[in-house]
């Protein structure tokens, strides 16, 4: 059984509430993982705990347990002038910070994007199998 510390490979697929999927492993190596390092989100890591090789479960997952509450602090709007000629909403840009931020609006003068994780504020439902633990 998969426990703390312990080495994983797991297939999945992700959903949303409305049946749609966000994240497969299907066609692609299992994703490899520490359990309980944090290095995928907590319900996730979660959800492979206690799974034995060949095993599978179905998590649905709150946004507190995925990529957290979509967090309005993190919508900033910021003056056009100081901002990349030719921006488009959806496009994907970077903060002076590092941090990764979609364009969701633009104005005559101002841009506005938003810092939170996309998949922020929604519930998640993942299929799991556990390929292996070492």
């Amino acid at each position: 059984m998969a426990q703390d510390g312990d080495r994983v490979a797991v297939h999945y697929k992700g959903t949303l509430d409305d049946g749609s999927l966000f994240d497969s492993s299907e066609g692609r190596e299992p994703l490899q993982f520490t359990v309980g390092a944090g290095q995928v989100i907590p319900g996730f890591d979660a959800a492979v705990r206690d799974l034995e090789p060949g095993g599978s479960k179905t998590v649905r997952l709150e946004a507190e347990q995925a990529y957290g509450p979509k967090r309005e602090e993190l919508v900033i709007e910021v003056p056009l002038d100081g901002a990349p000629p030719g921006l488009q909403v959806g496009d994907r840009v970077e903060l002076m910070n590092g941090a990764p931020a979609q364009v969701v609006a633009v104005t005559k003068g101002t841009v506005t994007v938003d810092a939170n994780h996309p998949l922020s504020g929604q519930a998640l439902t993942f299929e799991i199998t556990l390929v292996s633990v070492s």
